[in-house]
């Protein structure tokens, strides 16, 4: 558990030095994939969320959704892929195939739809070749082009703002 620690605070500590070589993405490219990293400790509704985007217009076969879990447990059946910490090396390399197939995916936008800082979720976002990132204000302002100040749970304000920005962006 103290080793988790350690390794959550080294994988973080080079993100963050990473960061500062992020350079600005000039997109024009309008929204027709999406890719959404959800937390699953801080948010169990994933299922209404995705819809929430699908309502806004967004057809389901151009969605992809990988879940992160404290613990996974194999024998529930899972709608989505689902990671963990134990797959962050010490080097900051994810050893999920899923995960890695997820990051190497060329999306319009990528949601973000963590508030707390884990390295794992940190990387993914940071590794991602979406063109377009969008998260939460809580997290570092260097990682996301775009982010949004409201709770986790109110899952329906956040996407409503967002397509109302990517509107007034003509990404939409």
């Amino acid at each position: 558990m103290f080793l988790n620690y350690i390794k959550d605070f080294f994988v973080k500590k080079t993100l963050k030095k990473s960061f500062q070589n992020l350079k600005n993405i000039e997109s024009v490219t309008v929204v027709k994939t999406i890719g959404i990293v959800v937390d699953a400790k801080r948010f169990e509704e994933t299922e209404l969320l995705i819809k929430e985007v699908i309502a806004i217009g967004i057809a389901p076969e151009n969605i992809t959704t990988i879940v992160y879990r404290d613990q996974v447990n194999k024998i529930v059946a899972k709608a989505y892929p689902v990671f963990n910490s134990g797959q962050l090396n010490w080097n900051g390399e994810i050893s999920s195939v899923e995960v890695n197939d997820f990051i190497n995916q060329n999306f319009d936008l990528l949601i973000s739809y963590y508030d707390v800082e884990k390295a794992i979720l940190l990387k993914i976002t940071h590794s991602s070749k979406a063109q377009f990132k969008v998260g939460f204000s809580s997290i570092d302002k260097s990682l996301n082009h775009f982010m949004i100040k409201t709770d986790v749970e109110n899952y329906a304000l956040f996407v409503s703002e967002l397509f109302k920005y990517l509107k007034i962006l003509n990404k939409i």
